[in-house]
């Protein structure tokens, strides 16, 4: 792994000002003692001529030593191959011309699973005909644990913390980043069952525990591009179509069976209360037989789908 170095540049104000004498002062030499040189001679005027071409010359290749560093970008700074140390510090700056100076942003990106990346297209003659992009992202069809189809992507939010690890020790980055994470999603998904009706984690009722360990999960990938992972999050999840009506089917059956269960708890809950309040009060004293009755009758009435129609008795109590 490589180590980040931190790079102190030199303000680059006042070499701008010397560069600015030395390209002013090389051609006013040059000119000058040329002219002399050829009205008068001497050694001297040639020697100053030698001088002006020399100041001139330092003063162009001065140019290529400065550079202006943005907010949270940096310049990782390179001589003949050598890694020199990475610049963190935005302003103007002025380096050792020779210094190779790469760009890289340490601002905060995303990205979706699933999306393609679209590389610059330049010209013949070097013009840019279009700009490096991403397209949209496409869920990615997996596997849960239970072998069901589902398509699942994520969003992740990261940013480059450790220049030297980022351009060095990894190819690109940024595609590094798109890949590992798409790597990580699939292993997390084929690890837990779409849904489950009980504590265990699942991906549709863990969200947060789901959303922790694919975030876990990318970072260990990563820390070897030095790209800090800040957040992970799913944003779709869904079965296949193929399986997508079926599965529909069973969550409705299961929720039409949850409901019900509910119901059947509370309307027993409610007959014994009934029966309890009846026998406390001594309103009316009933058989086995006519309990039953009783209770069957009213579970009915609590259970039932439909508004239930009453049935008035106008003979006696038992008849």
């Amino acid at each position: 792994m490589t180590t980040e170095k931190t790079y102190q540049p030199m303000n680059g104000w006042f070499p701008l000002l010397v560069t600015l004498i030395m390209i002013v002062a090389g051609p006013w030499l040059i000119i000058s003692k040329a002219i002399a040189l050829g009205e008068y001679g001497g050694s001297q005027n040639l020697l100053l001529m030698i001088v002006g071409i020399v100041v001139f010359a330092l003063g162009f290749i001065s140019i290529f030593g400065f550079m202006a560093i943005q907010p949270n970008q940096a310049r990782v700074l390179l001589l003949f191959g050598t890694y020199k140390g990475s610049a963190l510090e935005s302003g103007f700056f002025w380096v050792i011309p020779f210094f190779s100076k790469k760009k890289i942003s340490l601002r905060i990106r995303n990205f979706e699973t699933g999306s393609t990346q679209q590389p610059e297209q330049k010209s013949a003659q070097g013009q840019v005909l279009q700009a490096k992009s991403r397209t949209a992202g496409r869920p990615s069809k997996v596997n849960d644990r239970d072998g069901n189809p589902i398509d699942i992507s994520s969003v992740v939010v990261w940013k480059v913390v450790n220049t030297a690890e980022a351009l060095f020790d990894v190819d690109d980055y940024e595609d590094f980043v798109a890949v590992q994470s798409e790597a990580a999603l699939r292993n997390m998904a084929s690890r837990h069952p779409y849904d489950s009706g009980d504590d265990e984690v699942s991906l549709r009722g863990s969200t947060d525990v789901i959303c922790d360990q694919l975030e876990a999960d990318i970072q260990d990938r990563l820390d070897k591009a030095g790209v800090e992972v800040i957040e992970a999050r799913i944003s779709h999840l869904a079965y296949s179509p193929e399986i997508a009506a079926a599965m529909l089917e069973r969550q409705q059956a299961q929720a039409v069976v949850a409901a019900r269960t509910k119901i059947v708890e509370g309307a027993v809950g409610m007959v014994e209360m009934a029966l309890d309040d009846l026998s406390k009060k001594g309103i009316i004293a009933l058989d086995d037989e006519r309990r039953a009755a009783m209770v069957s009758n009213l579970l009915v009435v609590l259970c039932s789908d439909r508004h239930t129609q009453p049935v008035v008795n106008t003979g006696s109590l038992y008849t």
